[in-house]
């Protein structure tokens, strides 16, 4: 038996569908040409930055400290943990972040959340997946389960999803762990963190997240990685590991899009308060 024609009947579906999806693909660019995620130039392909944007997207790489993850402007040699982590230890091991929080990233995380985007997801969590695998080796270890932090039940019913949640989903799916939306719980509606001072913010979120009674027992004794947007003065997810903790965790780590690295008087304080105000 001759299996070279064998082989060409097997393959020219295959072969087929990759030439159909193609073409339609290219007729949806011709009608619909991809825009940049952030300021909607024309690019070559979905879910990309245009050059300009790409350039002032701050990817945030080693050096920084061990602890919070915020960079350092040079190499003081490893395990270095910065003047802030001394100062005020959060109640979690260690935070990473892809991105510091500029312009760019205002733009991306606003969509996201605010513009009905959630196709924004995907591309926020591939930056983020390579942070966590860019981060020293015990970021990763012990199985962690992927946690969101929670949004309180009438923010949601308003905004219709969790973008916590979509990038929690988007990681785990691209990391194979596991996946637990619902162990957290937000029982008491804060107010917003815009404008508030690092010691407003903390009382602001202080007592309300709660783990369920199936988040505890999933937790309990188990390494969890906390997800969320942007890192700012770290009070929201250190109120959610305290909760992780209570319920039994056995270490928590932190993982978010972006990073503000002087949250109070910076730069970037003053872009959150540019732009619709965001839960952190």
């Amino acid at each position: 038996m001759n299996p070279i024609p064998d082989l060409i009947s097997r393959s020219l579906p295959a072969t087929l569908s990759r030439i159909a999806r193609f073409t339609g693909r290219f007729a949806l660019d011709l009608a619909i040409p991809p825009a940049c995620l952030s300021c909607d130039e024309t690019v070559l392909e979905p879910g990309a930055l245009c050059p300009s944007c790409w350039n002032q997207l701050r990817f945030i790489a080693k050096p920084c400290c061990a602890v919070l993850g915020t960079p350092f402007s040079y190499d003081l040699g490893p395990g270095i943990v910065s003047a802030q982590a001394i100062a005020s230890p959060p109640p979690y091991e260690m935070a990473r972040a892809a991105v510091l929080y500029d312009e760019i990233a205002r733009k991306l995380v606003a969509r996201l959340k605010y513009e009905d985007r959630p196709d924004l997801a995907s591309v926020l969590g591939r930056w983020m997946v390579r942070a966590a695998r860019e981060a020293d080796a015990d970021f990763l270890s012990g199985n962690p389960i992927i946690v969101p932090v929670p949004l309180h039940r009438w923010r949601l019913l308003r905004r219709r999803y969790n973008q916590a949640a979509l990038l929690a989903r988007d990681v785990s799916n691209r990391l194979q762990l596991d996946f637990q939306p619902l162990a957290l719980d937000r029982i008491r509606k804060t107010e917003r963190q815009v404008g508030l001072s690092r010691n407003e913010r903390a009382n602001n979120v202080r007592g309300a997240f709660r783990a369920t009674p199936t988040g505890a027992m999933q937790m309990s004794g188990r390494t969890i990685l906390l997800i969320d947007d942007v890192l700012t003065t770290g009070a929201t997810v250190e109120a959610a590991t305290r909760a992780c903790l209570r319920a039994g965790a056995a270490h928590v780590r932190v993982l978010t899009f972006a990073l503000v690295s002087d949250p109070i008087g910076s730069e970037a304080e003053g872009l959150l308060s540019d732009t619709d105000p965001i839960d952190l």
